[in-house]
């Protein structure tokens, strides 16, 4: 059986969180009067903070790429810690499930630092929150989005949707996969996962875990010359393919995704 924290440990990390959430969503209300540099240092420090409250590592063996422009960025989609980890590296707006807005005070919180949210049943939002997100990356900024549409227990990559991969190709825009893996107890863990749990139980897990590891691969990105050169159809597959290729590398369960 994995090793587990005190449950004194456990409440400290629980009383903590509650103090960065609340200073966070203060610094959140007041990003409409920052530049895009600044708000993007603010998202980086605050998530920064939450994975060290959690005892977080973040290893990335590859340092990301080097590159000036903004992008659309596409992980795989593990747990609510995935944004934090991204953010460490692609300061973002989010785009998320719709059920989320509706949380009691992360809602608010979340949508202050720009998060659009989705309803992926209803066809009718892709086009208006497509158009969103190429305004966003015409005018500078990073948009992350999960394109799996929902959480796996990180054992593998659930098959990505096409859809909003195509803001890349309506802006210009570059595309770039982020790789995430998660361990415990120096192994695989689904311990993190959001898949089957509501937040509060999900918690619960995360702070009873002494330590949490993410691996983070991040290749090149698919630069706008090569999107423009592509329908959507085709970006999703080169994101699957990557992303697939790395998750799967020391996999315990490939056949177990959800």
């Amino acid at each position: 059986m994995a090793a587990k924290t005190r449950f004194f440990t456990r409440f400290i990390r629980i009383f903590r969180l509650i103090g960065w959430f609340f200073a966070t969503a203060a610094r959140l209300r007041r990003l409409d009067g920052f530049t895009l540099a600044e708000r993007n240092r603010i998202l980086r420090d605050a998530s920064a903070r939450c994975l060290q409250l959690l005892n977080v590592r973040v290893d990335a063996p590859n340092p990301p790429p080097e590159y000036s422009g903004s992008l659309l960025v596409t992980p795989n989609h593990i747990s609510w810690l995935d944004i934090f980890v991204v953010s460490l590296f692609y300061p973002s707006s989010f785009i998320a499930m719709k059920e989320l807005a509706g949380w009691p005070l992360i809602g608010a919180a979340v949508r202050n630092a720009g998060t659009v949210f989705i309803d992926r049943s209803n066809r009718k939002d892709i086009d208006p929150i497509t158009a969103a997100m190429s305004e966003t990356l015409k005018a500078g900024g990073n948009v992350c989005f999960f394109p799996e549409a929902r959480t796996s227990l990180g054992n593998g990559v659930l098959p990505l949707k096409a859809a909003l991969f195509q803001a890349a190709i309506n802006s210009g825009c570059a595309v770039q996969p982020v790789a995430m893996r998660y361990y415990a107890g120096g192994r695989r863990t689904e311990a993190v996962s959001f898949a089957h749990v509501g937040l509060i139980r999900s918690l619960w897990q995360v702070v009873s875990l002494p330590e949490i590891r993410v691996s983070v691969d991040i290749p090149p990105p698919l630069l706008p010359q090569e999107v423009q050169h592509k329908d959507r159809f085709e970006i999703k597959e080169s994101v699957q393919a990557y992303l697939s290729a790395q998750v799967l590398a020391d996999s315990p369960a490939p056949e177990r995704l959800l």
